[in-house]
């Protein structure tokens, strides 16, 4: 089985991201509970290329979701789809950058960086053939 880690980050990133998960959600019968609801066994059939199954039988998206500021995260898990995440896998910051790229690349994203990769490590690790 080929597996995809999913990375998103940022305003725009999350927000997408969270769009997308709601559509591959809906093609493989998955509710944002992370419970299997689907009519065909077609469904699952690759639904392990993007989701880890939990001992309890839900599905867990294989995604690391990452910002500077704490309001995108919290968006992200207020919405619909928002509790089917691994909370561990929220790597987010307490201040933004206000728009200022070098305040983002050399202060608040390199406070960051150990910590997004260390969740992007562990994902990685419980993958048996990363695709991407």
């Amino acid at each position: 089985m080929h597996e995809i880690l999913h990375i998103q980050g940022r305003q725009c990133g999350n927000q997408i991201g969270s769009k997308f998960w709601e559509v591959v959600c809906d093609e493989h019968g998955i509710d944002p509970t992370g419970q299997y609801i689907g009519k065909t066994d077609l469904q699952l059939e690759r639904v392990n290329v993007y989701y880890n199954e939990a001992s309890n039988g839900r599905y867990v998206p294989r995604d690391v979701l990452m910002d500077l500021e704490p309001g995108t995260m919290d968006s992200v898990r207020t919405g619909p789809y928002g509790q089917i995440f691994r909370p561990d896998n929220f790597v987010f910051g307490q201040s933004g950058a206000g728009n200022n790229w070098a305040k983002g690349h050399y202060t608040e994203g390199a406070e960051l960086i150990d910590s997004v990769l260390d969740a992007v490590r562990k994902e990685a690790e419980n993958c048996d053939c990363l695709q991407g």
